[in-house]
């Protein structure tokens, strides 16, 4: 159903902005495509754990459709990227979501750094929200490069995809919309997706404890310290793509997410008889939490 409510809503979006036409309506539309797209990337998320389809190939096909054909995303290079983040996340040797590319995780980090991450370190919690508009292009990029790499599985399959996703994503804006207009779309579209993408990864581990190799943790702690869940209904559970039970889905990464609410009081339990601290709470306050702990690291460079 999921699935089927995604595809309808991503072509009834680009039918409206072909409806339209040249109007200042289409920003409106822009920040529909937005959450549409990240909706696309939750549902490619689930696809790449076998959440969805009990064998690889169906997974594969459908992840190749939505995120290199839908969206832009090169499903071969996000996959392996996202399972190294399982394997080890917020480590800051092994997992690539705390590697300090722009973004310092922790004080280690902000010792070593230089150049760019060492420019924003210093007051990295006030960049960090505008650096989001920045992160879609950085991911349409990322998947391009990787697809030129030696390691690089089904390169040309994901390279036709992607190519025929950007073709006709930039073939249909500037043909609908005179070049300024369609430049405005884009930045607003682009901008927007990447910070919704943020803001629904962010509260998973950002201010949660950055593991190095001197921390020895069996697999239940080194899941459950590193990330936050956070409360909410039905409209958080959507809005975050189900992502918000995120302790479940890093023990049990195959379990399909509409399942996860249902785990999420039994593992909450058992932490709590086994003494391991279980975090859960508000969508705002783990913004402030993110931000606080981006804020301190960045402490000794003020």
């Amino acid at each position: 159903m999921r699935l089927s409510i995604a595809v309808v809503v991503y072509a009834g979006g680009w039918t409206l902005f072909v409806w339209l036409g040249d109007s200042w309506l289409q920003l409106l539309v822009a920040v529909v495509l937005a959450v549409i797209f990240a909706q696309f990337g939750f549902v490619a998320h689930d696809l790449g754990h076998r959440q969805v389809f009990r064998t690889r190939r169906p997974s594969d096909i459908a992840g190749l459709l939505m995120g290199n054909l839908g969206i832009g995303l090169g499903w071969g290079w996000w996959n392996s990227k996202h399972n190294r983040h399982h394997a080890n996340p917020n480590h800051e040797d092994h997992d690539p979501d705390v590697s300090p590319a722009v973004i310092v995780w922790s004080e280690d980090q902000v010792a070593r750094s230089s150049g760019i991450p060492r420019f924003f370190a210093k007051y990295q919690a006030y960049w960090f929200f505008p650096l989001l508009t920045l992160e879609g292009w950085h991911l349409h990029v990322a998947s391009f490069k990787s697809l030129f790499q030696p390691s690089a599985k089904r390169r040309w399959v994901e390279l036709t995809l992607m190519i025929a996703h950007f073709a006709a994503y930039f073939g249909v804006v500037f043909a609908v919309l005179p070049f300024g207009k369609a430049l405005l779309f884009l930045i607003v579209h682009q901008g927007l997706f990447g910070v919704y993408l943020g803001c629904t990864f962010a509260p998973n581990h950002k201010g949660m404890p950055v593991l190095t190799k001197d921390d020895k943790l069996d697999y239940l702690r080194k899941q459950v310290l590193t990330s936050r869940n956070v409360r909410g209904g039905w409209f958080t559970d959507v809005a975050l793509g189900q992502l918000n039970y995120q302790i479940e889905h890093h023990l049990f990464p195959n379990m399909p997410a509409p399942n996860l609410r249902k785990a999420q009081p039994i593992v909450e339990r058992y932490c709590q008889e086994i003494g391991v601290d279980y975090l859960q709470t508000g969508l705002i306050e783990s913004y402030g939490q993110a931000l606080r702990h981006l804020h301190q690291v960045g402490a000794a460079l003020r």
